[in-house]
């Protein structure tokens, strides 16, 4: 069947957005290089924060308050310490494998959101997490055996951390009507507070020293991959479906293993290309397979699909 003009115009965006987030990787690593990690991730969500802001104030979005304000700002603080690992992580690996490695975060997610549902997952499900964890030792691997570096793991702590800021988002917003807009920009608030926090004299430096090329990185992750990437993520998801989105969006990896190899010049040996491949072949079969998990709970008891829809990771 044909799709009509604007159901493209949805997919093009969303996919634009994969992009934009895959890209992420070497514009963090090119800026990390340049000022480092603290002000890096400071510089980024200050940007974001102050963009955000304007459009939140011409929009006139009303502020979350109480509760509302204090889970925005908790998760705040877990969304600050999933960036801060994944570009310090990033600094001291590839940008290639830091793409695909955060892609784990759909593995570890549903495992994390059934233990908390208290529904455990099927056994074909950890079929598929296996074949994430083999495909990441091939990944790391470098043509030989070896343990993941530094970079490496913090990568995957990162994935760890953003499994948790994604199931605990769900929970605690869950029946609230607070503005989304209102609440990722409590978010960047935060997330630029604590960074420029744990910059701290860095950052004023880090200003001072930057580039015209750092500054297009420092704008290319505050506003496409903050700003851009949530706004349009937020239009497109309500004129798809959510298995749509999370398959378009879900190409991240896919975008910065390209990115990776093409702009940054990375070299991927076949054991790497295998292993990257087998990542992403995983994450996207663990979707499917806790999607339908999800439908069957559902069939019993409608509350089963309270939890998060696993349409993308969080903006980074």
């Amino acid at each position: 069947m044909t799709r009509r003009p604007a159901e493209i115009v949805v997919d093009v965006l969303l996919l634009a957005v994969a992009a934009v987030w895959g890209a992420s990787f070497l514009s963090a690593k090119a800026l990390t290089d340049e000022v480092g990690v603290a002000p890096a991730v400071a510089l980024r969500f200050v940007v974001a924060a102050v963009a955000l802001g304007a459009i939140c104030l011409a929009r006139r979005e009303r502020m979350p308050r109480g509760r509302g304000l204090a889970v925005a700002a908790l998760l705040g603080c877990s969304q600050a310490a999933v960036i801060g690992l994944e570009t310090a992580g990033v600094h001291l690996t590839s940008a290639t494998n830091a793409g695909v490695l955060i892609s784990l975060a759909l593995v570890f997610t549903p495992v994390l959101e059934s233990l908390a549902a208290r529904s455990w997952l099927p056994r074909s499900y950890f079929v598929a997490a296996v074949a994430a964890v083999v495909g990441v030792a091939l990944l790391v691997s470098g043509g030989g055996l070896r343990a993941p570096t530094i970079g490496d793991a913090l990568v995957i702590a990162a994935a760890v951390v953003r499994a948790v800021h994604v199931t605990a988002s769900a929970r605690l917003t869950r029946g609230r009507s607070d503005s989304s807009l209102a609440v990722v920009f409590v978010q960047l608030v935060v997330c630029a507070a604590t960074s420029s926090a744990v910059a701290g004299a860095d950052l004023p430096s880090a200003v001072g020293r930057l580039t015209a090329s750092g500054w297009a990185h420092v704008l290319f992750l505050g506003l496409m991959c903050s700003v851009f990437a949530f706004v349009v993520q937020l239009w497109a998801v309500r004129r798809t479906s959510a298995t749509r989105a999370s398959i378009l969006m879900g190409t991240e990896p896919v975008w910065a293993l390209a990115v990776g190899v093409a702009i940054g010049g990375e070299a991927v040996g076949l054991p790497g290309l295998a292993g990257a491949a087998l990542v992403i072949a995983a994450s996207y079969a663990g979707q499917a397979i806790e999607r339908r998990h999800r439908r069957a709970l559902a069939e019993r008891e409608p509350r089963a699909m309270d939890g998060p829809v696993l349409v993308a990771p969080p903006s980074p």
